[in-house]
């Protein structure tokens, strides 16, 4: 069954009328986020901790900062803009004591929420909208009349009017201009995670690593193996991101087609379905966050081991001696 869609002239901006629209952070979401609103009329102020270095860059781009206490006891609508792994802290600390009956808290990603590494008292609305887009794209759209997707979600409805107040925000960032779906929390944390995992970060970073190092063991120059394995995706993803799949083989070369269709299955085949349904169940069990949280919780030692040891793989060597020699890229 396909999801319904709304755009724009179906959903109202009243719901944010007279409404302090609060943002707890100003990382690359936040920003947006913020920025968004107040093109669109709506009042907004930024909560960050004193030492943060990015108070100076909201006040720079004239909004009103206040410690994230203040921010929470001033807003209608408190956004919480804030990293997964923080999140449960600064709620606990900064947020929950200063919280009101009737407020509405706004969440991006439906992490915290659904797997309770936060929760909230029952007397506020609990909804998310999910933009589709990092936070400089959905800025850069918004900004040349244009909007990014998004996923709208209530979790709870203490006054009745959550979801109203979820989508005057989704239009307000202007992703309306795109189109909002309905989801839940559930739904969106899980798929979310999926994505990233099994494509977006994990399945692409680990394809393109173990096709350089095949390359490059079968004797090949790191530099071609770069520009083969790493370089050249952006231009196939920005042909499937325009036109799709299909569309983006209309645009290639008969060889490659071929090799997509006939060769592409053998090596992205059942087995790797198969590796998709256990990371899929570990998801949808909890497995994985309690991992997450765990992790974090006790310092994240082997995150950051992990993170080191990638960032010291060879093709970041022959990446930073690559890219300079691009100059389009710094437009």
């Amino acid at each position: 069954m396909s999801a319904r869609i709304y755009r724009d002239k179906q959903i109202s901006l009243e719901p944010l009328r007279g409404k302090i629209c609060g943002v707890i952070g100003f990382g690359a979401q936040g920003r947006a986020h913020a920025l968004n609103l107040r093109d669109s009329g709506c009042d907004v102020l930024i909560g960050l901790r004193p030492g943060s270095k990015s108070r100076a860059l909201a006040r720079a781009a004239g909004l009103s900062v206040f410690r994230t206490e203040q921010a929470v006891q001033r807003s209608d609508i408190v956004f919480l803009a804030l990293p997964d792994s923080q999140m449960p802290k600064i709620f606990a600390r900064q947020i929950a004591p200063y919280l009101r009956a009737g407020q509405t808290l706004l969440f991006a990603h439906g992490f915290a929420v659904f797997y309770k590494t936060i929760v909230p008292p029952a007397n506020v609305d609990v909804v998310m909208v999910a933009p589709k887009a990092l936070g400089p794209m959905m800025r850069r759209e918004f900004e040349g009349g244009r909007g990014v997707p998004a996923l709208v979600a209530v979790e709870q409805d203490f006054t009745g009017r959550a979801r109203a107040t979820a989508m005057a925000w989704a239009k307000a960032i202007g992703c309306a201009r795109a189109g909002v779906i309905e989801t839940t929390f559930r739904e969106e944390t899980e798929t979310d995670l999926f994505g990233e995992q099994a494509v977006l970060c994990g399945g692409t970073t680990a394809l393109i690593r173990n096709a350089f190092e095949v390359l490059v063991r079968a004797g090949y120059a790191p530099e071609l193996a770069y520009f083969e394995c790493l370089h050249e995706l952006k231009f196939i993803v920005d042909l499937i991101h325009e036109a799709g799949l299909a569309g983006m083989r209309d645009l290639i070369s008969d060889t490659a087609k071929w090799g997509d269709l006939a060769v592409g299955p053998k090596i992205v085949d059942k087995h790797v379905q198969e590796n998709m349904a256990k990371v899929l169940a570990n998801i949808r069990s909890g497995k994985f966050a309690r991992e997450f949280i765990h992790e974090m919780e006790r310092g994240g030692t082997r995150y950051h081991a992990l993170l080191r040891k990638a960032r010291h793989h060879p093709i970041e060597t022959v990446g930073r001696r690559i890219r300079p020699l691009m100059s389009w890229r710094n437009k």
